[in-house]
């Protein structure tokens, strides 16, 4: 084989194995994920309860973090940072958005869970994650999140983590969600909070 074959022969493996690593990046992240307990994905729809006793001779830590994106000068707190719950019991807690901007806007929070395992035995029954929302400048409302954790969360589970980090949302994904649900944007209702605009 000459120095020019080599080379040619070289540049083409080189350049399978990128692609094949392309092609399987998504699930290799998945395993990732799933074995570093980091980015768990969450149920973006609305479940029900699951109506089955409580198990009160268990008690778990659930915590709440919530980041801002560069490009949307809003604020997303979480009222009570860290609640206990007993599996099977749904808690509701609320958060609350504020729009520090000179202009309305729109923005989405997303959800991750760890350990990802722990996204297996959540129900949101209630999110504002749910939808995109829209906020006019300056002002500040209030979203609750009903949730459960399921009585089959492994026994080592004893604290789960819930991250909501914000994202703006441009007019272009707006319009075609607005096509895609025939001309409907859904909301989250408001309510109204004291010393804040409803």
């Amino acid at each position: 084989m000459t120095g020019v074959q080599r080379t040619v022969t070289r540049t083409l493996v080189v350049l399978l194995a990128m692609f094949v690593f392309a092609f399987a990046l998504v699930p290799l992240y998945d395993a990732f994920c799933r074995v570093t307990g980091i980015n768990g994905k969450v149920e973006n729809t609305a479940q029900a309860l699951i109506r089955d006793s409580i198990d009160e001779s268990r008690v778990i830590t659930v915590q709440f973090i919530t980041r801002g994106s560069a490009g949307l000068p809003w604020k997303l707190e979480v009222l009570n940072r860290q609640v206990r719950v007993h599996p099977g019991a749904a808690t509701e807690v609320h958060f609350a958005f504020t729009n520090h901007g000179k202009e309305a806007g729109w923005g989405r929070a997303v959800p991750s869970v760890s350990p990802s395992e722990a996204s297996l035995y959540m129900r949101k029954v209630t999110c504002f994650c749910f939808q995109e929302q829209r906020l006019d400048a300056g002002e500040r409302y209030e979203a609750p999140l009903v949730f459960q954790l399921t009585r089959d969360l492994p026994d080592d589970i004893q604290t789960v983590t819930l991250v909501y980090t914000l994202y703006p949302v441009d007019d272009k994904t707006l319009a075609a969600k607005a096509l895609a649900n025939e001309a409907r944007i859904i909301a989250v209702p408001r309510i109204a909070v004291p010393g804040g605009e409803a």
